[in-house]
Parts: structure tokens; C-alpha cells; sequence
């Protein structure tokens, strides 16, 4: 169930709101494109601004569009073990297939910290798991053995792996087995990944590019080499303009130039610079993008772009 394209969603906002029609045929646009996998609310959704009610709306609403056709893995993570647990049963309870859990930023655990948050959040749920370990935005990195660990349990069954080290899924593969699923957390290594043990990525670029990304993990993970490395190679100037600078910045301009959403963001986000923006337009006009909404080479980035305050989430 977990391998191919999964695509960490944006949330899209209109006047300071979720625009929940937008992200709801936003999803039916995915699922048509062949994405294999929808992941919401996390760091790509902005989930750090979405209140509670709205980061559980954005889950069922992902839900119910996706109708059980392709798996919903739920952001539900927080640095708070007993927040997670809140999100985590939600998700549960609302139909998703399972939960990814970042690692607990801003506390800054132990790795027996580490530990005990996630055994925490299992024993609570019965929802499968995934672990987040992102250490450049949690400053924490989960250990190899610390994962080895935690895979014993029944239901934590893989890893979104974005510490951008490709040794680590061989040697986790190692320490956790071929049957623990890692899925990598950065499109631009996400081929190397896959060779090393990986069984596909969750991606940011998918959410502009949903075919040529699915298409990608389809012929990696078929073993067909070439055209996997021809389909990445393509894609590798995208992958890379879209964290020219933080994202969803870039991501959210190219959604709107392809008339998915607005390019809406929540403050601390911003919108990106205008050398970034026409990095991006000209990526998506060189590949020929077209979104649900309109054709490759409309324009974008207008004053829907403004950034937007947003509520603080409870802890």
C-alpha cells in the first residue's frame, strides 16, 4: 500500500480561510493523475498555522475525495505527545490509512525521548505509523538504532526519511528489515533512495507534476533504470527551483499558475522573490505543466500570493 508517489499536499487558502472545494478537487485531480498515495497536512500544508479544527477538516475532507482509492497517510506529529495522540486518534477515527508523526521539534528528546513519544502514540491508537525525521526543521535526528527499536513494534511500520543522507535507508533497511517501508522526504534523491532500499518518496514537486513523479516511481520500482533516470533528470531543475526558498512558497505560486489555488500563504511564510517565482515559471512552461484549472504558461503570483496571519495552534 505505501510505495510509489505519495504527495505531501498543500492546503489551499482563499481570504484567510481553507478553501476546502479547492483542496477537495484538488484531490480528484491527483488521484486522476496517478499519484499512488495523498498526504495532508503535513509540513507542505502548512500545518504549523491550521488551527486544530481546521487541521482535522483538511484530513476528512482528503478523505471523503480520495473515497478509499488511493491510501491518506495524515500528518497528525507535534512536539506535544499528548497533542500527537489527539491528532493521531482523529485521523484514526476520520478513515485515514495511517498517520505520519514528525519527531518532536523544539523539545529537542533524547533518543530515549524519541522513544518513548512514539511508543506513546502507539500504544494510544491503532492506526499504522509512520515516523517523520526531518532534522534540518526539528534540529533532532532519530537514530538508526533508536528506528530499529521502534520497528519492533507491531504498528509502526516505516519512515519518511528526509535527512537527505542515502546511506541512512541501507543501513536502516539493515537494522529494520526489508519488510519496514521507507519512503524518502526529498524529490531530488528520490531515485538514489529507491536503489538503496527505498519503496518510493513523498513528494512536493507531485503536487505540480502528479504524472511525471508517479510515473518516475513506476519505473524505479519496476527496476526500469533508464527511465526512471530519463523521467528524474527531466525533473531535476523543477525539484530543485521549488526550495529555492522555503517551502510551500515556490510550490504554491506554480499551483496557482496552474490554477489549483490561489498562492495564499500564512505568515511566517511569505511569498517568494520574483528571481525565485520566474525560476519557477519558466520550469513549468519548459515542461509543458497543465493543472485542473488552466494551461501551462498562465500567469500566476498575483496578488493572491499575499501571506496571511493565522491562528497560533493550541498546545
Amino acid at each position: 500500500m505505501f510505495k510509489g508517489s505519495f504527495v505531501a499536499l498543500i492546503t489551499p487558502f482563499r481570504k484567510g480561510k481553507v478553501d476546502e472545494k479547492a483542496f477537495g478537487d484538488f484531490v480528484e485531480w491527483q488521484i486522476a493523475q496517478g499519484t499512488h498515495g495523498l498526504v495532508p497536512v503535513g509540513t507542505t500544508g502548512e500545518s504549523p498555522t491550521l488551527s486544530h479544527d481546521e487541521h482535522k477538516r483538511v484530513v476528512e475532507i482528503c478523505i471523503e475525495a480520495a473515497h478509499g482509492r488511493v491510501p491518506v497517510m495524515a500528518g497528525t506529529g507535534s512536539n506535544s505527545t499528548d497533542e500527537a495522540i489527539e491528532l493521531t486518534l482523529h485521523a484514526q477515527e476520520a478513515g485515514a490509512d495511517a498517520a505520519l508523526i514528525v519527531t518532536p521539534y523544539y523539545n529537542k528528546p533524547t533518543q530515549a525521548g524519541l522513544y518513548a513519544h512514539y511508543k506513546a502514540i502507539h500504544d494510544a491508537t491503532k492506526i499504522p505509523i509512520f515516523i517523520y525525521n526531518i532534522p534540518p526543521r526539528c534540529v533532532i535526528d532519530m537514530s538508526v538504532e533508536t528506528m530499529a527499536a521502534l520497528s519492533k513494534l507491531p504498528r509502526i511500520k516505516g519512515v519518511k526519511d528526509a535527512t537527505g543522507n542515502l546511506e541512512r535507508p541501507l543501513l536502516q533497511r539493515i537494522a529494520s528489515g526489508v519488510k519496514f517501508c521507507q519512503l524518502d522526504g526529498d524529490d531530488t534523491t528520490a531515485l538514489a533512495f529507491n536503489a538503496h532500499g527505498g519503496t518510493g518518496c513523498i513528494s512536493v514537486t507531485g503536487n505540480i507534476a502528479p504524472k511525471l513523479v508517479s510515473q518516475m516511481q513506476e519505473a524505479s520500482l519496476a527496476g526500469d533504470h533508464a527511465k526512471a533516470l530519463a523521467i528524474q533528470e527531466k525533473l531535476m531543475p523543477l525539484h530543485k527551483s521549488l526550495f529555492a526558498e522555503t517551502s510551500p512558497g515556490p510550490v504554491k505560486f506554480a499551483a496557482e499558475m496552474l490554477g489549483i489555488c490561489t498562492a495564499e500563504l500564512r505568515l511566517p511564510m511569505v511569498p517568494p522573490s520574483k528571481a525565485t517565482t520566474d525560476r519557477v515559471k519558466a520550469l513549468v512552461k519548459q515542461l509543458g505543466l497543465t493543472g485542473p484549472g488552466k494551461k501551462s504558461g498562465a500567469k500566476g503570483g498575483k496578488s493572491a500570493a499575499k501571506a496571511k496571519g493565522g491562528k497560533k495552534k493550541k498546545k
